[in-house]
C-alpha cells in the first residue's frame, strides 16, 4: 500500500538543538549518520544533574544550533553544562522518528493556524496520498520502505511540552499539547527502527510491505 512521497529530512547534529535540513540522508542500522551525535549535559543548577539537557527544561533550546549559545543561554538560568564526548548518537528511543502531513491536518484546524512539523523535531516528514487514513497504530509492527530503505515501525510517539514552542520565538501554545492529548491520545508521528540500511532522499516513496 501506498502511503506518499518523502518531502522532508531532518537531522539534529546535536540532541534538543536546532535541525539541519538535508536532501538526502545515509541511513544506517542506528539511523542517520551524524544524528544526535553529540548533547548537552548539566553539569549542575538543575535536578537533571549528571544527565542530558532538553528541551522540556528550556524552551529556547531549538532556536539555536550552536552549543555555545546554548551552554550561554542556560547559565543565564543558573544551569551549567557541558558538551558530551561524541558517540553514535543520543536518542531518547527508537534510531528514527516519521511524520505524516495528515496527522497535522486536525491540530491545524483545531488551533488555526499552521503549525510546522518541526515542533515534534521528524526525521523524516512525508506527505500521504489522497485518501490515506492510517493512525499511527494502524502502522506499529508493520515493515516500510522508504525509497532502497526499509523500517519496521516500533510504536506510537507520545508527545510533551517541547511541542508548543515556537520554533522562532519560543513562545509557548499550549492548546497544541491539549489538542494531541484529548484528540490524538498523546501520539504524533512513530518510531522507527532500521531494518535494511540505504540512502533516503527527498521524494521516496513511503509504503507498506504487504506479507
Amino acid at each position: 500500500m501506498q502511503i506518499g512521497r518523502l518531502a522532508r529530512i531532518w537531522r539534529y547534529p546535536v540532541k534538543s538543538l536546532r535541525g539541519e535540513t538535508l536532501e538526502s540522508a545515509p541511513i544506517g542500522p542506528e539511523g542517520i549518520e551524524g544524528d544526535r551525535a553529540r548533547a548537552l549535559a548539566v553539569l549542575g543548577g538543575h535536578a537533571r544533574s549528571g544527565k542530558t539537557y532538553r528541551g522540556k527544561e528550556d524552551e529556547r533550546l531549538h532556536l539555536t544550533a550552536d552549543p555555545a549559545h546554548a551552554i550561554a543561554a542556560a547559565h543565564e538560568r543558573g544551569v551549567t553544562l557541558e558538551m558530551l564526548d561524541a558517540q553514535p548518537h543520543y536518542f531518547d528511543d527508537a534510531p528514527l522518528s516519521l511524520i505524516l502531513d495528515r496527522w497535522l491536518d486536525g491540530l491545524r484546524a483545531h488551533v488555526g493556524f499552521e503549525v510546522e512539523p518541526e515542533r515534534f523535531r521528524p526525521n523524516f516528514y512525508v506527505h500521504a496520498e489522497d485518501g490515506i487514513k492510517l493512525r499511527e497504530d494502524d502502522l506499529t509492527g508493520r515493515e516500510l520502505a522508504l525509497g532502497e530503505v526499509r523500517l519496521r515501525v516500533r510504536y506510537p510517539i507520545e508527545r510533551c511540552v517541547t511541542t508548543t514552542y515556537d520554533q522562532t520565538t519560543g513562545e509557548s501554545e499550549p492548546e497544541i499539547l491539549r489538542y494531541v492529548a484529548q484528540a490524538r491520545g498523546t501520539w504524533m508521528g512513530i518510531y522507527c527502527d532500521v531494518l535494511r540500511a540505504g540512502t533516503a532522499r527527498i521524494g521516496d516513496s513511503l509504503a507498506v510491505v504487504e506479507r
